[in-house]
């Protein structure tokens, strides 16, 4: 059995892709890089990509999203490099820009699930993801600076994640570093053995969509809100939002209410 099945069976696929598998079940969706065994993102799979994740966005009835690849060498080595030429890169670059935006901006948890190796582009959709879940055999890198270039999305996102220095070296080096120094620096939330990965994954997706799904949507917001900002002005934002949001949702509401009645509180969504 595939380990990044997560246990989706009964699933629902949406039709309409050939390099990616999007397959929805119960309030959780799953999207799967289908290009094995290295899983190479050309510009057609970040156009899937995207439309995924637009259909993600669109469906309500999704609280949560599964980020992964088919097979168990890679979830992606990076960009087709017939794609990195003079007439296509600005497309290539303009592309990737829309599905790390997409990533971000949705409001709904997104993990990344590894299996491994996830190098150049590869390495950077797992960092724009939330959360990441790997087996102890992936591998992380940035690679680029070996063919004359730099990976746009791991400029700036590494920093953020890993801090400057070690951003620097991953970046300015092309080293490749395993998954539990991953985790060290911050880059991996979770390492274990390849045959209990799936297990990992659902439990954590477990814990997610037991939560308020507005109310997960609304801190990941309030975190990308402040995570830029000036202390002072990221508290103030943070606090509007928290005021002026979240405290007029109802599922806040019931969830204060079922803490003080001890009882377990029943999500609406709103």
């Amino acid at each position: 059995m595939d380990n990044k099945d997560c246990r989706l069976r009964g699933v629902s696929r949406v039709a309409g892709f050939r390099n990616i598998l999007l397959e929805k079940k119960d309030n959780v969706a799953k999207i799967t890089i289908n290009r094995p065994p290295l899983n190479i993102v050309d510009i057609e799979t970040l156009k899937e990509l995207d439309k995924a994740l637009n259909d993600v966005k669109r469906d309500e009835s999704v609280s949560l999203l599964i980020l992964t690849a088919a097979g168990d060498r890679a979830f992606s080595v990076g960009f087709d490099i017939k794609d990195h030429t003079p007439e296509k890169v600005d497309e290539l670059i303009r592309r990737f820009h829309d599905v790390t935006l997409s990533l971000i901006d949705l409001d709904k948890p997104t993990i990344a699930v590894v299996d491994g190796l996830a190098l150049g582009g590869g390495c950077e959709l797992i960092a724009t993801c939330d959360m990441v879940v790997a087996s102890e055999k992936s591998e992380f890198g940035q690679p680029e600076i070996d063919v004359g270039v730099y990976p746009p999305v791991a400029v700036v996102l590494f920093p953020r994640l890993v801090g400057r220095m070690k951003a620097l070296e991953l970046i300015l080096t092309g080293k490749r570093i395993g998954a539990k120094e991953a985790e060290r620096i911050g880059l991996v939330n979770r390492v274990v053995p390849a045959d209990r990965l799936e297990e990992e994954v659902d439990k954590l997706v477990s814990k997610l969509t037991e939560k308020s799904p507005i109310v997960l949507g609304l801190a990941k917001r309030a975190l990308y809100r402040g995570l830029d900002m000036e202390l002072k002005k990221a508290l103030e934002t943070v606090n509007d939002s928290y005021l002026g949001l979240l405290m007029h949702t109802e599922d806040a509401l019931e969830g204060l209410k079922a803490f003080l009645e001890k009882k377990k509180p029943r999500w609406k969504g709103k």
